[in-house]
């Protein structure tokens, strides 16, 4: 499986979503990306998938920490039975959406906009 991304890598969301995430159908890795990339442009209001290569290297990071953090989610929620409990999995699951809803305010500040724009 290789995931088709302009924000993260495969690599960084299995890390997240932990070993043992379960053996993912084809494409639907690509899927939850695209998903998730669209949610991020919505949320900020700004469509970073299109000028992602020119933006600053810190801000590409933050984008690929949000993207991969709501992909693993969506990894995890998928089959949990390769966890060795259900609160392992959900402990990943609220780890990781802390992550992506931390990274998202920051798209939504005003003075974070203004840096990226300028970055």
């Amino acid at each position: 499986m290789a995931v088709t991304s302009i924000m993260t890598t495969e690599a960084v969301i299995k890390a997240k979503a932990g070993a043992q995430v379960a053996t993912i159908v084809d494409g639907v890795y690509d899927v939850w990306v695209l998903q998730a990339e669209s949610t991020v442009n919505i949320f900020a209001r700004l469509n970073y998938s299109d000028s992602y290569a020119a933006l600053n290297a810190d801000v590409k990071y933050l984008m690929g920490d949000i993207v991969s953090s709501l992909v693993a989610i969506q990894a995890v929620a998928y089959d949990m039975s390769g966890y060795t409990s259900r609160t392992e999995a959900e402990d990943i699951i609220n780890v990781q959406r802390d992550a992506a809803l931390r990274g998202m305010s920051l798209l939504r500040d005003k003075k974070v906009q203004t840096f990226i724009n300028d970055a």
